[in-house]
């Protein structure tokens, strides 16, 4: 069996380019010999170490710790490296189980947001409602958007934007009764974790598809039926969004639900 081998030979071994064995040659990883015309010689000693290069490359460990490993080998340093390793895994896991749970919200939300009942009234019950909020009237989407980019810093590793249906804003009574149907008071978003509250009780709730203009023919059409009913207002509409700009670039596919807490 051989003891010496080219570079040429290494490469093809491990199926590594000579370029990636330079690079371990000059991370102080590897020190292979040289023969009288300067070429590289690798030994035995230097093919025990690309084996626990190639492992521990696998195992996603950095270049650093793979130099400081190859330079201090114990049992006990062997054990205390996978252990840290094991826990750094165990972690990215957990990352990456979170960001299941997160996509698969997002992709019911849609799948919710198709099954939508469009132009009808229905009532509600909701719970108490936790939210973070900004109490900032605007009118166009453009102020929209800031107020809900400082809406998400509040929680910037835990709220977002894409496929959330619980994104929203607050159109007073007074706007309304002004017909100002698109005069917005506050921009919310809810989530458990929120500092501020919605109201538990019945709501009225309407959801249609298309531009928001359409707030101007049924808002009224959700008050009057609240008259017909005998139900009283209370304080605002809330406005949700479950499709809009950041889903769909055609405003006809744009869903949007409308809730009046009444009493």
């Amino acid at each position: 069996m051989k003891s010496n081998y080219k570079i040429g030979e290494i490469a093809s071994l491990y199926h590594i380019g000579p370029d990636s064995l330079r690079y371990y040659e000059e991370l102080g990883l590897l020190n292979p010999a040289r023969d009288t015309n300067g070429y590289r010689i690798y030994s035995i000693n230097d093919m025990w170490k690309l084996n626990v290069i190639r492992d521990m490359r696998e195992l996603g460990f950095s270049m650093i710790q793979i130099k400081g490993y190859l330079s201090n080998r114990s049992i006990s340093s062997t054990q205390e490296l996978l252990t840290d390793e094991l826990k750094a895994i165990k972690e990215k896991i957990s990352s990456y189980q979170l960001l299941q749970q997160d996509v698969e919200t997002r992709l019911k939300n849609l799948h919710e947001s198709t099954q939508q009942m469009h132009g009808i009234i229905q009532e509600k019950i909701f719970p108490l409602r936790h939210c973070y909020a900004i109490h900032r009237g605007y009118k166009t989407s453009e102020e929209m958007d800031v107020l809900i980019k400082l809406l998400i810093n509040k929680d910037p590793d835990h709220l977002y934007i894409l496929g959330n249906n619980r994104i929203g804003s607050v159109i007073s009574l007074e706007s309304i009764n002004h017909k100002n149907y698109n005069q917005y008071s506050s921009v919310y978003i809810i989530d458990p974790s929120g500092d501020e509250l919605i109201e538990e009780g019945t709501y009225l709730s309407l959801t249609y598809q298309g531009s928001y203009s359409q707030n101007k023919h049924y808002i009224p059409l959700m008050l009057e039926y609240a008259r017909i009913h005998k139900l009283a207002p209370v304080d605002s509409v809330l406005e949700l969004v479950w499709v809009d700009i950041h889903l769909s670039e055609d405003p006809k596919e744009h869903i949007t639900e409308l809730q009046l807490w009444c009493k």
